[in-house]
């Protein structure tokens, strides 16, 4: 379901060269988690949210290595040479990705040493080698006796001790060690279990990692040895999961290989810069490094510990709280979603807009006498989900409930395998849908039996069922009583649940079916009104844009004089700006208090943007390969003209407006800060301070809601 680049042989000037016409995705996702570590050094930000941004970007990379690196490094070594959208092999692109991951580290360390001065003067101290006043040194070296020795197990490395294994992310300390004249190596490795960073009780803030810790007291566990030299060390591994097409048993499979991911290749050995050599030869022997990146730090090995200290109880260096509003719609039909929903489609807009309200949906339908079915879709869902719980009271109410928990959520496989067993003791019918797609749309449908007979009510969000990220992610959950969409979304599920390919579709649009082929039409649709002389212009908001197909799309709508505002979080591989190629592109991307998360989809269609006669969908799905082809997506047409109004005039534009937490791509692939100028707009902070327009209820005068406006030339 692919498409071949469009080319342009009569015109020699633009270009036709992969490099020319596409970022790499690899390092436009570096590029992204750039602008993350940016927001670390961001003096405009509380001290401990800058930390916080610092954690994240050092999370990121983790994930980056574990997943994408390795990926290469597999490709490398099976002698794979596969290109890249932009002509790169795996090798090529590998020797470019650790070029960037070095600049990286080093501004992760040189950031963290700014911050760690910044904490120190705020009364928020991090002890290394620094000597600690007598009393705290006194309740440490306790600590250390009664918490944390109890749990360290030294070994030797030596012929008579097999070397002990190194789980991913595993941290560990080695010793090297003199006695009698003769040296030994001891490998201490640091259970999981324990903090990465133990606070010494007492008003002033003390924290000490645990390395730290145990290397202050090491002379305790080995008493009588010389200390020669040592270091910490820390390995990531592969940890990307394939299942094989022909598995039968989808959740023994799963199972497995959750196991072997803790046990995959070492992509990366993380040592101190100071490291013993003896004991790093070993080190490097030992774990099997030969297609290992090897990276010497002066400073904190694994960034994305600091996370423990942006817990510290000090509100006067964090963002200001803020409690999501419960809409104002619901209210007015004392909490009963389904008379709200059934009056008029509803739009929430998470995290101003309160989560409880995706989970009130479920636990009505669970308690609710005249429910008899209800269908969830759950890619992730967290390891404490209200949704679950409902789900379960349902079918013990005994409801007819379906599931469709996806097992192949990267790193939610393991607690998405439990929700499942729980579910299914229940007596909730758990489906597990395709073993080479993954089912990554986000739907709810519950029906409901009436005086007019069964009326089905639907849940379609951009984000996951998920009440954690809920809180940081900006996502759009749709509730609706349309009989067309009750019926797509049956549909959605029968495809999954019995693949039984959804046929004359009334309004969703689904991968891997027609979902690609829809936003082509609408695309296209924009030419044909271009060359016609009539308004044409394309507003899309996504996480990353990496499919080929797509791309050439827009670039050919940009040729055809098609205006195209793009704000995309993430990966980039689209190249704005390009003359003759891409004039009419202009891609932005925002990073702030909040993570941009929600996929909005606008197209002229004919007439000024925005305006009513705007086309608007709301869709599970990036533009990318994987959503549009090898997983279960929607794609949700917005016509409600509320709804339509809050989605386009005020969540999409707010977007675009936005100059204060935005980067502009550029067309060599850096970005550059958008300067807010003399009108700054936040729109994090023009959304938690004004209440939604089809959640504001008829309390609210629709004064109440200040009305963007679009500045030609502020885009």
């Amino acid at each position: 379901m692919g498409s071949q680049p469009i080319t342009q042989d009569n015109d020699p000037d633009i270009p036709l060269e992969p490099q020319a016409r596409y970022f790499n995705r690899e390092l436009s996702w570096l590029e992204f988690n750039d602008r993350v570590l940016s927001e670390a050094s961001n003096d405009a930000y509380p001290l401990l949210e800058r930390l916080r941004f610092l954690s994240i970007s050092g999370s990121n990379l983790d994930e980056f290595i574990m997943i994408r690196v390795s990926g290469l490094v597999g490709q490398v070594q099976r002698g794979i040479e596969k290109v890249s959208n932009d002509g790169r092999t795996p090798r090529e692109q590998l020797a470019a990705i650790l070029a960037r991951l070095e600049q990286l580290n080093a501004r992760q360390q040189d950031i963290w040493r700014e911050l760690r001065a910044l904490l120190g003067d705020a009364g928020i101290h991090i002890a290394a080698e620094e000597r600690v006043n007598a009393g705290a040194y006194a309740w440490l070296r306790e600590h250390f006796h009664t918490e944390i020795m109890p749990l360290l197990t030294p070994q030797a490395l030596d012929p008579a001790h097999p070397f002990p294994f190194v789980a991913n992310e595993g941290l560990g300390l080695l010793f090297t060690l003199r006695r009698n004249g003769e040296e030994l190596v001891e490998m201490i490795l640091i259970p999981s279990a324990l903090p990465r960073f133990i606070r010494v009780p007492g008003e002033d803030a003390l924290y000490i990692s645990i390395e730290s810790l145990i290397t202050r007291f090491a002379g305790h566990i080995f008493p009588g040895f010389e200390f020669v030299g040592g270091g910490t060390f820390r390995v990531l591994r592969d940890s990307d999961i394939e299942i094989q097409e022909e598995a039968e048993d989808l959740v023994r499979t799963f199972r497995s290989a959750i196991q072997r991911r803790r046990r995959g290749q070492v992509i990366q050995l993380e040592i101190d810069g100071d490291f013993d050599p003896t004991a790093e030869a070993l080190l490097r022997e030992k774990l099997d490094t030969g297609s290992a990146t090897i990276v010497k730090t002066e400073g904190m090995l694994g960034i994305e510990g600091l996370g423990v200290i942006v817990g510290e109880d000090r509100p006067d260096l964090k963002f200001d709280s803020y409690s999501p509003r419960y809409p104002e719609r619901v209210l007015e039909h004392d909490g009963d979603l389904f008379a709200a929903i059934r009056e008029k489609d509803i739009i929430i807009h998470h995290p101003y807009e309160s989560f409880d309200v995706v989970v009130d949906f479920v636990r009505q339908a669970a308690s609710d006498p005249d429910v008899v079915a209800i269908k969830q879709s759950l890619y992730r869902a967290g390891n404490q989900s209200e949704v679950v719980d409902a789900l379960v009271e349902a079918a013990e109410n005994g409801k007819s409930v379906t599931a469709v928990v996806e097992l192949k959520a990267r790193f939610d496989e393991e607690q998405n395998l439990y929700w499942a067993n729980k579910l299914e003791r229940a007596g909730v019918q758990v489906i597990y849908g395709f073993v080479d797609w993954k089912t990554h749309a986000k739907v709810s449908m519950v029906v409901r039996r009436e005086e007019e007979g069964f009326r089905t009510y639907c849940h379609f969000g951009t984000g996951n069922y998920h009440p954690i990220t809920a809180k940081i992610y900006t996502d759009l959950s749709y509730f609706t009583a349309d009989p067309r969409m009750g019926r797509d979304a049956a549909k959605l599920f029968n495809f999954v649940t019995g693949y039984v390919e959804p046929r004359d579709l009334e309004v969703l649009a689904v991968s891997p079916v027609n979902l690609r082929e829809t936003i082509y039409a609408l695309i296209d649709n924009e030419m044909v009104n271009a060359q016609a002389g009539k308004p044409a212009a394309i507003w899309m908001k996504m996480n990353q844009l990496a499919d080929v197909g797509m791309i050439d799309r827009l670039y050919a709508a940009s040729q055809a004089g098609v205006e195209i505002q793009l704000i995309v979080r993430g990966i980039c591989e689209l190249r704005p700006g390009v003359p003759g190629l891409s004039d009419n592109i202009r891609v932005k991307s925002i990073i702030g208090r909040f993570l941009e998360h929600s996929r909005i989809y606008a197209f002229a269609d004919g007439h000024p943007i925005p305006g009513k006669f705007t086309k608007v969908f709301i869709a599970s799905a990036d533009l990318m390969v994987r959503n549009l082809d090898r997983r279960v997506e929607q794609l949700v047409p917005i016509e409600n003209a509320t709804v339509h109004d809050q989605v386009l005039q005020q969540v999409l534009l707010a977007n675009l407006l936005d100059n204060e937490q935005s980067w502009e791509l550029q067309p060599d692939g850096s970005y550059a800060r958008v300067a807010a100028g003399d009108k700054p707009f936040n729109c994090h902070r023009y959304f938690m301070t004004n209440p939604s327009l089809s959640g504001r209820g008829g309390a609210l005068e629709a004064g109440a809601v200040p009305k963007l406006a679009l500045r030609r030339g502020a885009i």
